[in-house]
């Protein structure tokens, strides 16, 4: 890739942060495979911030709330995602407390649901077991799929009187 003006890479930028939001780290990666310079790196990121076209924490929030409405991913998973773009551990651990459990459950409970119609199982002890793993995979807790579990009999008999109509 050639090379950029610090000029070109605010226009750039910017224009990419105007359409979506993106972290610190993507902005940083992106202008090292530019071959900026680490001075005019920190100069485009100071612009960046203070224009407020780069937040950290604002990002972290709707990715987070994307990640998990959206993709269907548990509190783990969303916070792997975030560590991996460098999002700092304070910011982190202040999103994902503030969603709360319940946000998690609406998203869990229609999942298990779901997988529970194609898993094949010969005990409720294996059911379980498969379930469990698919949710850990997932990126759910254990005590959020514990929960979604104790009452997955329910579920099962609710798709039996389902099906019966």
């Amino acid at each position: 890739m050639k090379q950029i003006t610090e000029k070109e890479a605010v226009l750039r930028l910017s224009a990419l942060c105007s359409q979506a939001e993106h972290c610190t780290y993507e902005m940083r990666e992106k202008m090292r495979r530019w071959q900026l310079a680490e001075e005019a790196q920190d100069r485009v990121m100071e612009y960046l911030t203070n224009h407020k076209f780069v937040d950290d924490e604002r990002f972290a929030r709707y990715f987070a709330i994307d990640k998990v409405r959206y993709n269907k991913w548990g509190r783990r998973k969303v916070e792997q995602a975030l560590w991996a773009k460098h999002v700092d551990d304070d910011i982190r651990s202040r999103v994902l407390d503030d969603i709360s459990d319940e946000e998690y459950l609406k998203v869990l409970r229609p999942l298990l649901r779901s997988k529970l119609r194609s898993v094949k199982a010969d005990s409720d002890y294996e059911l379980n077991l498969k379930l469990t793993r698919y949710a850990l995979g997932r990126g759910f807790t254990m005590d959020l799929i514990r929960q979604c579990l104790d009452g997955a009999g329910e579920v099962e008999m609710e798709d039996e009187d389902f099906l019966a109509d």
